[in-house]
């Protein structure tokens, strides 16, 4: 019996190099901050807004983080359009109960000031809470919220 030349051995394969994205289900802190400033940034605009009118720039903060990092991270493209999503939603709640206010010559705010305040304080208690989740890097969800933007 022969025994086969080592050169007819395929050469063996470089090492592969490390990959440089983190593993499946790994996001970077990078992109677990701007998540959550997608969420906290409703509070801001809403804060700067409230003097002018309620608060009705609860939604911008969210738009402006959503438009500039969602094609670059889709963790935050993710959670943008979510708390985008959740502050119309609550923008819209609003507008609803003004409109009732007005349309009853003001009889309505005996339902719309209860119901504003119980949304107000929903609004920030899930806000923080999504902020949070999307610190530690889990996609939240809010409850109750119309999905407009997908």
């Amino acid at each position: 019996m022969s025994v086969p030349p080592e050169s007819s051995m395929p050469p063996p394969s470089p090492p592969s190099p490390p990959p440089s994205t983190p593993p499946t289900g790994e996001l970077q802190p990078e992109e677990r901050t701007w998540g959550m400033l997608a969420h906290l940034s409703s509070l801001l605009g809403g804060l700067l807004t409230a003097a002018f009118g309620g608060g009705w720039g609860c939604f911008v903060g969210p738009l402006i983080v959503w438009l500039v990092k969602k094609d670059s991270m889709p963790f935050v493209d993710d959670q943008g359009k979510e708390a985008l999503n959740f502050n119309i939603t609550v923008a819209i709640a609003f507008l609803i109960l003004m409109v009732l206010s007005v349309a009853t010559f003001g009889i309505g705010l005996v339902i719309a000031i209860p119901l504003w305040v119980i949304i107000g304080i929903a609004w920030l208690v899930l806000t923080i809470v999504a902020a949070v989740k999307a610190n530690e890097g889990v996609r939240y969800r809010y409850p109750f919220t119309l999905r407009l933007i997908k």
